[in-house]
């Protein structure tokens, strides 16, 4: 598969919406026909960014706004998720394995290392004041190449 794709989805920043960005996303990269594991990876990995925009960014202000994209060129997977809220203070902190800046919510500060380590690439941009947006990257080993 060659040909380029996108789909663009906005909603408001409540938890109950975080189910719906995964299974929105997942529906998408369907298309590629990607195993099990790698549908699991990428549904994680949007569950954890949103989680993080409605807990961090918006701090549980159901009238913030979350911007999902997503691109698939070929067998590659483009995903971001962006916010308008907060922004990251300290952007090397936040992404130290068991760090939280929500303890009291009993968090477990592992939502980049996962993006990191699910995905091909990760790169978060940040403004304080202004918004996060992550940028996350994955080539999709498709079943239909592993039977070709």
């Amino acid at each position: 598969m060659s040909a380029s794709n996108f789909m663009n989805l906005q909603f408001a920043a409540r938890s109950e919406n975080e189910s719906f960005a995964r299974v929105a996303v997942a529906a998408f990269v369907s298309q590629l026909d990607p195993t099990m594991q790698e549908l699991t990876d990428l549904k994680t990995v949007v569950s954890e960014a949103v989680t993080n925009s409605i807990i961090h960014g918006y701090e549980n202000n159901p009238e913030g706004v979350i911007t999902i994209s997503a691109n698939i060129e070929g067998d590659i997977v483009m995903i971001s998720v962006q916010d308008d809220g907060l922004g990251i203070e300290d952007l090397d902190l936040a992404k130290e394995p068991l760090y939280t800046s929500k303890p009291e919510l009993e968090r477990s500060g592992m939502g980049f290392t996962i993006m990191e380590n699910f995905m091909d690439e990760v790169e978060i941009t940040t403004e304080p004041g202004a918004g996060t947006k992550v940028r996350m990257v994955k080539r999709i080993e498709s079943k239909k190449a592993l039977y070709n």
